[in-house]
């Protein structure tokens, strides 16, 4: 049997507020540059800013993708996002379901 390489990302950002993610999620998935985005609202950021530590609720955005995708999901976020340096992370997925697998990467194919 041959060995399943799952091709996926994870990307994490955080934004200012469940709408601004929900923006920003929808337009990222209608593009298909992401299969998938998750908002988790109620998130607190502890951070240095401008030589102060800083408190920020905000919401977290979680955007399922692929690698083809990534450097045009990066540029595509930072031209939408509110923040001036936005949160840009990126996990490979080592594992996962192969049916949920195969959808993300279906997703992320233009018709």
């Amino acid at each position: 049997m041959p060995e399943f390489n799952p091709q996926a990302r994870i990307v994490f950002t955080t934004v200012a507020n469940p709408e601004e993610a929900a923006r920003l999620g929808r337009t990222l998935v209608e593009e298909r540059l992401a299969a998938c985005a998750t908002v988790v609202p109620g998130v607190e950021s502890i951070y240095h800013w401008q030589g102060q530590v800083e408190t920020s609720a905000e919401t977290l955005l979680l955007l399922k993708t692929g690698p083809d995708q990534v450097s045009a999901l990066e540029a595509r976020l930072h031209a939408l996002h509110s923040y001036k340096v936005p949160e840009f992370l990126v996990v490979d997925v080592e594992s996962g379901s192969r049916g949920y697998l195969d959808w993300l990467e279906a997703s992320l194919r233009r018709a």
